[in-house]
């Protein structure tokens, strides 16, 4: 085993995941295409072997630590960019039914590749905004969770997510170290116009590094009403 494969299975580990040597295998080829693919069009900044395995695997495998995904049988990601944390969380739980939503086309092109050349099953790559798609009863409050990865300001983050999770499902959104009380605050009353319930914050830190991050869980407690989401302006604004 070289130093890479040795890295992401204690990382891992370190969380309580016991990695299998077939899910190890696609992380590594997970990482190769990322890096590849980043040299014809920009899906990440971080291009580091092992910064990818860490600040982006690890970190994305952290969910799972923190949360019980027994009971979860679907989610939908928003603003995935390079798959994450989604792809993570399909390798690591591979019965998981996974959405994936982005408004690049180049980027959901490139999920698409990835989730065929790693041979992962029940994965939904669409190119949509957020707002749109939550407005489709197709999509509407049908995920068990919606995840979302540093995409945006959580008050706006919050409208476009949690439209798509149905009652007692949850939304969890990774955020970085700063700034995140200040949010939640700001979060608050429009998580209640939603449905939604703020729950609690995890803060951690990455494994095998010195980065801190902060995971916040929003129970979805009543039905969103119809009028959000609202488009992307009124959202911002």
């Amino acid at each position: 085993m070289d130093n890479l494969h040795f890295l992401l299975e204690t990382s891992a580990k370190e969380l309580g995941v016991n990695l299998t040597p077939e899910q190890i295998n696609k992380f590594m080829l997970y990482k190769d295409i990322l890096i590849e693919a980043n040299k014809n069009f920009n899906l990440t900044a971080i291009t580091d072997e092992r910064d990818v395995i860490l600040k982006h695997f690890i970190d994305c495998i952290s969910l799972v630590k923190f949360f019980d995904f027994s009971n979860i049988k679907n989610m939908i990601d928003i603003g995935s960019g390079a798959g994450f944390p989604a792809i993570p969380l399909k390798i690591v739980l591979p019965n998981l039914h996974v959405t994936i939503i982005d408004s690049l086309n180049k980027r959901i092109n490139f999920l698409k590749d990835v989730s065929h050349k790693l041979s992962l099953l029940n994965v939904e790559c669409l190119h949509a905004r957020a707002e749109v798609l939550g407005q489709n009863t197709v999509y509407r409050e049908q995920f068990d969770m919606c995840t979302s990865r540093a995409v945006a300001y959580l008050p706006v983050l919050s409208e476009y997510c949690l439209p798509f999770v149905h009652k007692n499902g949850y939304f969890l959104a990774m955020k970085g170290p700063t700034g995140i009380n200040e949010e939640i605050k700001e979060t608050l009353p429009i998580i209640n116009e939603l449905g939604g319930e703020y729950e609690k914050k995890e803060t951690y830190i990455i494994p095998n590094t010195d980065i801190c991050h902060n995971l916040i869980f929003i129970k979805k407690i009543k039905d969103t009403p119809q009028k959000f989401p609202r488009n992307a302006s009124k959202i911002k604004k």
